[in-house]
């Protein structure tokens, strides 16, 4: 496993024999995260292709945890970048960023996440995280992350 850029940021990457349109369809369709994210279960009330703006809750469990968190569609650039931010009630909490670049076989798909937890309001959040998810959480992303690509490649690779 890679390490963390450092201690609020992860990111991986990886190549998929799959058009970055196809791969963006794949990952902007939240209501099928469930299919490759370690933590990330599914997604309650919206569409499946979101636009910058859209909201949605999404669904998240680790062990015996289940929590949800309302997240906002800040970029949603078909085949090349699609952004969303995690909020638990009026605390920040993450940023996921999805870029697609084209190659000769199909595309690199790069994830990263960006610790948002900042400020008095983002005490309780970090509290709570550390119950749940001992340790530091880029470590904890960095796996995720990478355990995330495999499986999003094993799923777009299977839909062309």
């Amino acid at each position: 496993m890679a390490e963390p850029l450092d201690e609020y940021t992860a990111r991986a990457s990886i190549e998929i024999e799959a058009s970055p349109e196809t791969v963006y369809d794949l990952v902007s369709d939240v209501t099928r995260v469930g299919q490759w994210s370690p933590e990330a279960t599914g997604t309650v009330g919206h569409p499946h292709h979101l636009k910058v703006g859209d909201r949605f809750w999404g669904l998240n469990r680790k062990g015996l945890w289940r929590w949800f968190t309302h997240c906002t569609i800040r970029v949603a650039d078909r085949g090349q970048r699609f952004v969303f931010d995690v909020d638990l009630g009026p605390s920040e909490v993450s940023r996921w960023t999805y870029e697609f670049e084209p190659t000769a076989d199909g595309c690199r798909v790069t994830e990263t996440w960006e610790d948002r937890r900042f400020g008095a309001r983002s005490k309780p959040i970090e509290w709570i995280g550390q119950i749940i998810i001992p340790g530091p959480r880029a470590a904890h992303n960095q796996w995720n992350i990478e355990t995330s690509l495999q499986r999003l490649k094993a799923v777009a690779e299977g839909q062309e």
